[in-house]
């Protein structure tokens, strides 16, 4: 008997827009969308299909450039400032619990961490868990005063005016308050200070009183560095063209200035007045499983909480936001040039 031979031809690899179209668009999209023609442009990675009739799609799977982002930040500025009071309240509320939230879970990555690790390390954990906050602001969507001082880029180029500037600014802050101060309300009730054999409850109490010590310049300077960083994480995420792309272009900046110690205005209207109410109102169980006294905490102070701290870092925050990052990014893609 003879033997045969039998050659299997190959499939060649697609060549062609059209052919790359079949193979990775769905036949069930191509149908719905009656598409006529494909066109895929390497360079740029950007696919455009012609649909009936006479429609043209695009879609991009590159992230938006600096210059674009510029732009984005514009549009949504305008957004943002236009939006009406009560949504604007509502969002900005939501801000505020959320960074509470990150500001929560942080406090409980460095209970206990100072024996287990490094604290350099230690300082690093804390700062990617707080991230959380940052993140459900960018991706749930959420009015943060530090990230609306990115809305200066519209204003400068008269998108609208200084009333709509301020009063975003005031409206988010004040609901920022609110749901930063509701959410310590319920951690303080939820008694999470007495997690750990209260060593929740003191580290919160350490955080708070360090917070308040700092001197007016200092925390001033850390809040213009933290601010940077907030406004940073925000521009980055504005490159974003999908979940997973804001949630890591957040991580990094914010983890950054949470493990270097700078002062985030926010964050603080959580850290410090929970700490005051664990030295006001904590029961004689909790200071006696810790061997503590409140008299050791006696610097923890509404007063001392608004004008040593609060107040100072909002100035910071401000400057770091609108003059390190704003500024600067509207100067070289969007300022109007001779």
């Amino acid at each position: 008997m003879g033997t045969y031979k039998t050659t299997i031809p190959k499939k060649k690899p697609p060549h062609t827009a059209v052919e790359v179209a079949s193979r990775y668009i769905p036949d069930r999209i191509k149908k719905i969308m009656c598409m006529q023609r494909v066109r895929i442009d390497g360079e740029e990675n950007i696919v455009t299909m012609e649909t009936q009739p006479n429609k043209v799609l695009q879609f991009r799977f590159e992230s938006l450039l600096p210059s674009e982002m510029a732009r984005k930040a514009e549009s949504i500025g305008v957004k943002k400032a236009n939006l009406d009071t009560l949504n604007t309240l509502a969002l900005a509320v939501l801000a505020g619990a959320f960074i509470a939230i990150g500001a929560a879970f942080a406090t409980i990555a460095w209970t206990g961490t100072s024996s287990m690790i490094p604290w350099g390390w230690g300082r690093v954990m804390g700062g990617f868990v707080f991230s959380l906050g940052l993140v459900l602001v960018v991706v749930g969507g959420a009015e943060l005063f530090t990230g609306n001082n990115l809305i200066v880029m519209a204003w400068v180029n008269r998108r609208f005016s200084t009333w709509h500037l301020l009063r975003n600014w005031g409206l988010v802050y004040v609901g920022n308050f609110v749901g930063a101060i509701g959410t310590v309300l319920f951690v303080f009730l939820g008694k999470q200070f007495e997690m750990a054999g209260g060593a929740a409850g003191m580290t919160a109490l350490n955080i708070g009183l360090a917070k308040v010590n700092l001197g007016f310049l200092q925390a001033v300077v850390l809040g213009i560095l933290c601010n940077a960083l907030v406004c940073l994480a925000v521009w980055l995420s504005f490159s974003a063209r999908s979940t997973v792309d804001r949630i890591l272009a957040v991580i990094f900046p914010i983890a950054a200035f949470v493990a270097a110690g700078f002062e985030h205005c926010v964050a603080n209207m959580y850290f410090i007045p929970l700490a005051i109410l664990i030295k006001s109102w904590a029961p004689a169980t909790f200071w006696q499983s810790v061997g503590a006294k409140p008299a050791a905490y006696q610097d923890l102070t509404w007063h001392a909480f608004f004008l040593h701290n609060l107040l100072p870092v909002t100035i910071g925050n401000i400057i770091g936001g609108v003059f390190l990052v704003a500024a600067v990014y509207w100067f070289v893609y969007l300022r109007k040039k001779s």
